[in-house]
């Protein structure tokens, strides 16, 4: 994998879907940032200039410069692969 692409996982770990998506990216074994928007403000912060209405919509991951609200594990894997 291109060591140009940085995965980012916005969320928090009380969400059931925030944890769906470590566990997928755990067991392909990616390298990933897990940023909890509820531990750290900062991370709230970056999360909300994603989005034009500003609000913490999470889960969101970024694989660069793609950001992905809430993907299907099919459509993660596809930006993965074409982004490697």
């Amino acid at each position: 994998m291109s060591s140009i692409l940085k995965i980012k996982l916005y969320g928090t770990s009380q969400c059931h879907k925030t944890q769906h998506y470590i566990k997928v990216l755990n067991e392909i074994g990616l390298p990933y940032s897990f940023l909890d928007v509820d531990i750290n403000e900062d991370y709230a912060e970056e999360l909300r200039n994603l989005y034009t209405n500003k609000k913490l919509n999470f889960p969101t991951l970024t694989l660069g410069t793609k950001k992905l609200r809430n993907p299907s594990d099919a459509e993660l894997i596809k930006w993965i692969d074409q982004l490697k």
